[in-house]
């Protein structure tokens, strides 16, 4: 039987160190390797976006009126509320004939200051019920997020009081408003502007109605403050014009109930005479 053959010291040294060498390279290769990648930090969460259009739910035919709009949320707003990057807006109209009708929301496309913003709208010649939209988009460098938010608006017929100021042949006045009462109630004034002697001026004001009912309303004016340097055409300091408000369609729903109930009788009437004559009859 032959002895095992033994590996000499020296290459079991030789091997011992090849193995080191070969396990700090690979070491070596992978500090190499995290210190040159690059480092992965989360996004921050934002808060999501909101915002909102508010103004009159109606607003009377070729009058302007303003719209607000808010927004809040998305990257354009820190975790700690404060605003670091641009909340922008596309603004747009859209109802039946609006290009015909002459409406429009002003200006289209901007930015919101601090989050807000007031457009106006300018109403159609044409009653009708219109939407605004607006879309609204939060960014920061090249984060961004948008949302689209609406708010409708009905276009009605307003109520318009028209009048003519005369003023007298030895003073011009200066500017002054012209409070309008409505059954004694101000509801808007009118600016006047500073008038010359001898002069006339027309003024105009238009009502959106709210809630009003059914039956007769009346506007007035006074120019009882500018102490006779302006009246109205024919002298009066005081000028008035009353307008009717229709109510609802009357209903049909209790006439035709009575109608159906009268019918039922008739006919529960006329079988109850019938059904007493039959019985009445001699048999054969």
């Amino acid at each position: 039987m032959r002895p095992p053959v033994r590996t000499p010291r020296r290459l079991r040294a030789r091997a011992a160190t090849t193995a080191l060498v070969a396990a700090t390279a690979l070491a070596l290769v992978f500090l190499a390797a995290c210190l040159q990648a690059p480092n992965v930090v989360a996004a921050p969460t934002s808060a999501p976006l909101t915002g909102s259009v508010t103004g009159a739910a109606s607003v009377g035919t070729g009058l302007n009126s303003t719209y607000r709009v808010t927004a809040t949320g998305g990257p354009a707003l820190a975790a700690n509320g404060t605003q670091i990057g641009i909340y922008s807006y596309k603004a747009s109209l859209s109802g039946p004939n609006i290009t015909l009708a002459q409406g429009a929301i002003l200006p289209s496309t901007g930015v919101l200051t601090g989050g807000e913003m007031n457009l106006t709208l300018k109403a159609p010649r044409v009653a009708q019920l219109v939407t605004i939209y607006v879309l609204v988009t939060s960014s920061l460098g090249t984060t961004n997020v948008s949302q689209n938010f609406s708010y409708s608006v009905n276009i009605v017929q307003p109520y318009v009081l028209s009048a003519n100021l005369v003023v007298g042949p030895t003073a011009a006045v200066a500017p002054f408003y012209l409070t309008v009462l409505l059954d004694g109630n101000p509801v808007g004034a009118v600016k006047v502007p500073g008038l010359s002697a001898a002069s006339s001026y027309p003024v105009s004001f238009s009502y959106v109605p709210s809630n009003l009912a059914p039956g007769w309303h009346t506007f007035s004016v006074s120019l009882a403050l500018e102490h006779g340097l302006v009246t109205f055409s024919g002298g009066s300091e005081v000028y008035s014009a009353s307008f009717y408000v229709a109510g609802p369609p009357a209903s049909n729903t209790l006439w035709y109930v009575t109608g159906g109930a009268a019918l039922v009788g008739v006919i529960f009437i006329w079988s109850t005479r019938v059904g007493a004559r039959r019985r009445g009859r001699p048999s054969k």
